[in-house]
């Protein structure tokens, strides 16, 4: 699934804040936000967006009769005298409420996609701990997200990514039988970084990370230290 469309982003963001993602792909969402800032924004958007949506609905003062019918129909043997209108207002504010939020939940359903095939996450460990304390400062450590259908990377660093100011890291992807590594671009050393290619997981093992000069790998193919390696088949 493609995290990075802003459409479907919002929609299962809406969806978790209304309680109706729910089983495994709340579970799965909630494990990815941390590496997906888009997700997050949308979360926050949401919540306060509906955090005021109590407040515009405006109190309702119902008929005395109305609330003696209901007390009537579901208590018949011990119907209770009727109670001022003022403790009856929270029962129908809270009922405006629900059916307000139940009316965007139905909306949000309609209109959410088919789901797709679930995101690939790949965590990158260091290849040489000894190494990179050397040359970069700490044992690096990534996690990649991609999309089920492998148009789509989000990597995020998660320890120890530092490097110089003559330095950059490059995201390569492995391919099966140990052909040669493709650049899929440099990637940030502290922030998340979204890679949009097709055919990401197609013909390939896995991800790796490697250090060099600012502009990139010159000739094509790693130069410096590889630091990070995940493989996602096994």
């Amino acid at each position: 699934m493609d995290y990075s469309r802003p459409l479907l982003a919002e929609r299962l963001a809406a969806e978790y804040v209304l309680g109706t993602l729910r089983g495994p792909a709340r579970r799965r969402f909630e494990a990815l936000l941390p590496a997906h800032p888009g997700l997050r924004h949308q979360v926050q958007h949401w919540e306060q967006r509906l955090h005021v949506l109590a407040a515009d609905i405006p109190p309702v003062n119902p008929r005395p009769v109305v609330w003696q019918r209901i007390q009537q129909r579901l208590f018949p043997a011990a119907a209770e005298p009727l109670r001022p209108w003022w403790q009856r207002l929270a029962l129908w504010q809270g009922l405006a409420t629900v059916a307000t939020v139940a009316a965007i939940s139905l909306g949000v359903l309609l209109q959410q996609p088919t789901p797709s095939q679930p995101p690939i996450v790949v965590v990158l460990q260091s290849t040489d701990p000894a190494l990179q304390k050397a040359s970069t400062g700490a044992a690096a450590q990534f996690v990649a997200s991609i999309s089920g259908d492998g148009q789509s990377l989000v990597l995020k660093p998660i320890a120890g990514a530092s490097i110089t100011a003559q330095q950059a890291l490059e995201l390569w992807a492995l391919p099966s039988g140990g052909g040669a590594p493709r650049s899929l671009g440099l990637v940030s050393a502290q922030d998340s970084t979204t890679v949009l290619r097709k055919a990401l997981l197609q013909g390939n093992d896995g991800f790796a990370i490697s250090v060099e000069p600012p502009g990139g790998s010159p000739t094509g193919a790693p130069t410096g230290p590889v630091i990070s390696v995940g493989k996602f088949r096994t």
